[in-house]
């Protein structure tokens, strides 16, 4: 399933299921195009994801104080534990493209797909928590958990 107005559909239906009731202004959908423009919005939360070759790598969230995570984290390997680039670079089905720690931000920027989910924060974290995972169990993102703990998709 592409990240488009059907996924939006699909999240409004499961949220509604839990009882809650965005409108329409609560949650968008934003490409953030190549090379990745973001902006983090006063008073809004992001679920994050990106996908290359029509394979999903990573899928994270933000919450409203998180803008170090949303803006940089995942284009440096040595921002955190567990990021895209540190993957990347780690990943031997990625060595073909030669990337370094110098290299490899600015490679995710111009050849990887990042797609947000824009929230309202007044929907709450638990909504922001649910989002993530309804989008993980869509996707099966490549670098999210242990490869020991992930289903097969089927």
């Amino acid at each position: 399933m592409d990240m488009n107005k059907d996924v939006k559909q699909l999240l409004y239906k499961m949220l509604n299921e839990v009882n809650i009731y965005p409108t329409d202004e609560q949650i968008a959908i934003v490409n953030r195009g190549r090379p990745h423009k973001c902006t983090f919005k006063q008073g809004k939360m992001y679920v994050y994801t990106f996908s290359f070759n029509e394979d999903y790598l990573k899928i994270g969230k933000a919450g409203s104080n998180s803008k170090a995570r949303f803006y940089s984290q995942h284009y440096n390997p040595e921002s955190s534990q567990s990021n895209l680039a540190k993957s990347i670079i780690l990943d031997p089905a990625m060595e073909f493209y030669s990337l370094s720690s110098s290299t490899v931000g600015d490679w995710i920027k111009n050849n990887v797909d990042r797609i947000d989910i824009e929230i309202d924060a007044k929907l709450g974290v638990f909504t922001l928590n649910l989002i993530e995972s309804i989008l993980h169990c869509l996707y099966l993102p490549r670098y999210e958990g242990f490869k020991t703990q992930r289903a097969d998709k089927m």
